[in-house]
Order: C-alpha cells, then sequence, then structure tokens
C-alpha cells in the first residue's frame, strides 16, 4: 500500500517540475513548487506510516513551514515585478539582477 503513496507523490513531483519547467507565469511557477513541496510531504508521511514513527510528521511540518515563508516571500516578488515591470512574465526577473 505503500507504493500506491509513492507513485502518487513521484507523479505529483514531476508534474510540478513540469510546470515549473514549461510555463513563464510567475504565479504558475510558484504554485508548481507548492505541488513539489506537498508531493515531498506525501513521501516523508507514507515513509513515517511504514516505520510506524512520528519522524516523517516532523518532516512535514518543517516543509509546510518552509512553504509558508517561501509563499511570502514570493508574494513580496511578485508584488515587485508587478510595480517595477507592468507584468508577471517569468523573463522579468532579470530586472532584480541589477
Amino acid at each position: 500500500m505503500i507504493g500506491d503513496y509513492l507513485v502518487l507523490s513521484v507523479v505529483l513531483f514531476c508534474i510540478g517540475i513540469l510546470g515549473v519547467v514549461s510555463r513563464r507565469n510567475v504565479f504558475t511557477i510558484f504554485m508548481s513548487i507548492e505541488l513539489m513541496l506537498n508531493a515531498a510531504n506525501l513521501a516523508f508521511l507514507a515513509f513515517s506510516r511504514l516505520h510506524e514513527t512520528m519522524d516523517g510528521h516532523v518532516l512535514a511540518m518543517m516543509v509546510m513551514a518552509v512553504a509558508a515563508a517561501e509563499a511570502a516571500l514570493a508574494l513580496a516578488v511578485v508584488i515587485l515585478l508587478h510595480k517595477h515591470k507592468g507584468n508577471l512574465d517569468s523573463n522579468a526577473f532579470s530586472l532584480l539582477k541589477g
């Protein structure tokens, strides 16, 4: 039964990778990153259930904290890009280099 959870986790992670690589919209890229983080959480919880420990739950909580911080920073970057550039194309990130 753990194999089903791990296959689902890998599928979700691959969908997230495809979203990051193939999209140009900043919101879609950040949603894909969140999908990848949730896939990692699913794998952590599946292994935690397999070994009957709470270690995976602790790691999942840490990943959720990182995801919340990433979402806050992403929102700040999106607001900054839209304010200076007027669009949310990922090519506008070169504006932040200088």
